[in-house]
């Protein structure tokens, strides 16, 4: 499968942060000829594990990437049929207006999210931002025929098809973070050409956008000697400060920061300069906010790197990326993987 097949599957597919099956069970049928085990854990994070082919080892690479996606869930249904709804992870409530989503209740059903017509909106209205309260999911049916399909908790995903559009670009929802899922897809299909000293264990996590749950519980499990996180980074646009933003096709950023082990960070910028794979670097003095976070406190401490795919328009439904940052990205793991061996390990893990 190509790695733009793969995407489409999974962005079109829904996932909402605590609800992964439907993305889940895709994601280890992708996995499950090009590693030797796919296994789930009791959180629900897919683990597809790779064997080292270079004789006994006893490496452990983790590489984590997460499924979830942001969403909605219903909360009420009023009188006349509208369905009322809080947000789960980071949703802008002024990206909701006049979308199409879709209400997963005992059958699927299409609803639009509307609002007060501009014209009877008062001045206040009007210059001040919506809020969630304010907007409701319209799917046609009365309260007494919803009620027989939709229950208070079921999940809301946005409705959006993945499109490709000019040169290597694409948009979706759900790019944060399957194209994450892709590149260790990607990675994969990569190793099968390389000899590599490590298990390598690639880990599509749940619950990141509600707080990186399935990375703690899979690094607990797992004990890898290295933790890598596959996330997203801002993609530069006109309104995004230089210094927060990565350029589109360009390659990963490679994060530099208080979550990252300097001299893995190191090895890593050296292999791509070795290999003259693309590639920035991203500034993070913080927790980083990812996976690389979980990963990073887990036990008694993992070694930890995060790369950063470029991706436009973050936590909507229209994000954007360049598909030759998820290849490029690839190519840098692979390569990073295939560089570690029982004999430069200890040493690379020392401060």
């Amino acid at each position: 499968m190509q790695a733009i097949e793969l995407l489409k599957l999974l962005c079109e597919s829904s996932g909402v942060s605590g609800y992964e099956e439907n993305v889940s069970n895709l994601i280890a049928n992708a996995f499950k000829d090009l590693t030797d085990e796919v296994t789930r854990d009791k959180l629900g994070n897919v683990i597809a594990v790779k064997k080292g082919d270079c004789g006994s080892s006893n490496i452990k690479i983790m590489l984590a990437a997460h499924m979830d996606e942001i969403g909605l869930m219903v909360t009420d249904i009023d009188e006349n049929g509208f369905i009322k709804f809080s947000t789960i992870g980071g949703i802008d409530p002024r990206t909701l207006l006049a979308q199409e989503v879709i209400v997963h209740g005992r059958k699927d059903l299409f609803g639009v999210i509307g609002a007060k017509p501009p014209h009877l909106q008062d001045e206040s209205e009007r210059e001040n931002a919506i809020k969630v309260e304010d907007l409701a999911i319209d799917v046609g049916f009365s309260k007494a025929q919803l009620e027989e399909l939709v229950e208070i908790g079921n999940i809301v995903t946005i409705k959006r098809d993945f499109i490709k559009l000019q040169g290597n670009y694409v948009s979706g929802k759900a790019l944060d973070d399957r194209a994450g899922v892709v590149t260790m897809f990607e990675c994969a299909k990569e190793l099968k050409y390389l000899k590599h000293y490590s298990d390598v264990y690639f880990v599509s996590t749940v619950q990141e956008e509600v707080g990186v749950r399935g990375a703690i519980t899979s690094t607990y499990k797992i004990n890898p000697d290295i933790g890598i996180a596959i996330d997203v980074g801002f993609g530069a646009t006109p309104e995004i400060p230089k210094e927060y933003a990565l350029d589109m096709g360009k390659g990963p950023g490679i994060t530099i920061g208080g979550n990252i082990h300097p001299k893995l960070r190191e090895k890593l910028t050296e292999i791509a300069k070795e290999y003259n794979i693309p590639h920035q670097f991203e500034i993070d003095p913080g927790p980083t906010g990812t996976d690389a976070r979980a990963i990073q406190i887990t036990r008694c401490g993992i070694p930890t790197l995060l790369i950063s795919l470029p991706l436009r328009y973050m936590h909507t439904s229209i994000e954007t990326i360049n598909l030759e940052d998820i290849k490029s990205s690839a190519k840098l793991l692979a390569r990073f993987i295939s560089s570690i061996t029982q004999d430069n390990l200890e040493g690379l893990l020392c401060y």
